[in-house]
């Protein structure tokens, strides 16, 4: 029978990966908590409308990575959601969230596009998104990248720079649009094909081309900074002065512009150069007008989303590793027994505990207890058993490091706390 695989660019975590997602969504999560932010989730699985109408018709995700697919049952179109944001606002609105007043959110999960498998880019991978509704100030917007400056802290992660643009409203993003569009048609022969097409679309997207003599006339194109009116300038250099007086360093991209076309006002990202070229590992901005636009009262809102799987790449192989306390070696009815007894009194002191299943001499078991990766051995046999008691052979020292300690002979009773040291 011919061998089953895993659908491309769809991958395994195996248990010995694990550990480095652990230690994310552990640090992340608490992070997020200490700055007031509450967990919420919303399907996989959405209406394809939802994502169309929020995202924009004429964009990268919609027009060529979405998977989308017809209900067997009753032919409704549904879209695997291709990123975070749309179906939580969809979820605050059709609960009411905001009701009552602003809300911190955050979140973790899969999103699936289908795009070209690459090192840290895959058709379903996974974000670590951070929502704020209801607040329309500059102040929360430098808030959620503060938060994100300690993440990479606690991360251990020093080698990413924060770049910030505003896009402005409506009316100047219109007023740009324009300018954008007269530059364009005065160098048709230099664009390409799919530039070509989105010109009279949507131009700012024009902006990301990776073609080269696209890039040679986005170098001189108009910049929407130009644009910006008295308001949104206000907002922007509050913004600034906050990510200034919280030591955040900073510098400002005009050319930041997102994949979404729900963006307004501040953009940003964080990027890094340590895998030869620039890669945006967490990106956000304000979406103001999403709420409305997907039925809901007026709200602003602002967001990010971080790819998870990119922070893995760059954790260092120090990142703390998920490891057993003890590993329970025992032989005979009698040591088992006491080995189950005991091994569930260590798991309410709130250690890590394994017991060996399925037999086997003391040598076999001991060579199980070490391959486990557990700081001890713990071992019972008939002696142990009739005396009360358990050796104890250590096996690593507290940064992992196998040992040959000696082993010592102590009372059950005394064994957590010895096994905390």
């Amino acid at each position: 029978m011919e061998k089953l695989q895993a659908v491309r660019g769809m991958n395994d975590v195996l248990p010995a990966d694990a550990s480095k997602w652990e230690f994310f969504e552990d640090t992340v999560t608490r992070v997020a908590r200490q700055y007031g932010y509450r967990n919420m989730r919303a399907p996989i699985v959405e209406y394809t409308p939802l994502f169309v109408r929020s995202i924009g018709e004429v964009t990268d995700i919609v027009e060529k990575e979405m998977y989308s697919f017809e209900d067997k049952l009753n032919g409704e179109k549904l879209t695997l959601r291709p990123e975070l944001t749309a179906g939580l606002v969809r979820a605050a609105v059709e609960a009411n969230l905001t009701y009552n007043g602003p809300v911190r959110i955050y979140t973790m999960g899969e999103v699936f596009r289908h795009e070209r498998p690459q090192k840290g880019r895959y058709r379903q991978f996974n974000q670590f998104d951070v929502e704020c509704f209801g607040f329309d100030g500059p102040d929360v917007d430098a808030e959620i990248m503060v938060m994100t400056a300690r993440i990479w802290r606690e991360l251990g992660i020093n080698d990413v720079r924060l770049e910030i643009n505003s896009l402005g409203n409506v009316d100047e993003r219109a007023a740009y649009r324009e300018k954008l569009i007269a530059h364009y048609e005065a160098q048709l022969p230099a664009l390409d094909d799919e530039a070509k097409r989105r010109l009279h679309t949507n131009p700012m997207r024009i902006l990301d081309s990776k073609v080269a003599s696209v890039i040679e006339v986005n170098k001189t194109a108009p910049v929407l900074l130009d644009s910006l009116q008295d308001e949104s300038r206000a907002h922007f250099a509050k913004l600034q002065q906050l990510l200034t007086e919280a030591n955040v360093p900073f510098a400002v991209n005009p050319r930041i512009v997102r994949g979404m076309d729900y963006y307004n006002r501040t953009a940003f990202e964080f990027v890094t150069d340590r895998f030869g070229s620039p890669l945006t590992v967490c990106g956000g901005g304000r979406y103001d007008g999403l709420f409305e636009q997907l039925g809901g009262k007026p709200t602003p809102a602002i967001g990010f989303g971080m790819g998870i799987e990119r922070v893995l790449m760059m954790l260092a192989d120090s990142t703390p590793v998920a490891t057993l306390d003890a590993y329970i070696v025992h032989a005979g009815d009698a040591a088992q027994k006491t080995a189950s007894s005991l091994a569930e009194t260590l798991r309410d002191a709130g250690l890590a505990i394994a017991q060996h299943a399925n037999g086997g001499s003391f040598k076999s078991q001991m060579k199980k207890a070490d391959a486990s990766g557990a700081r001890y051995a713990l071992v019972i046999g008939d002696n142990e058993v009739a005396a009360g008691t358990v050796a104890v052979k250590p096996l690593r020292d507290a940064q992992g490091a196998a040992i040959q300690g000696e082993q010592a002979i102590i009372t059950s009773s005394a064994v957590a706390a010895h096994l905390r040291g």
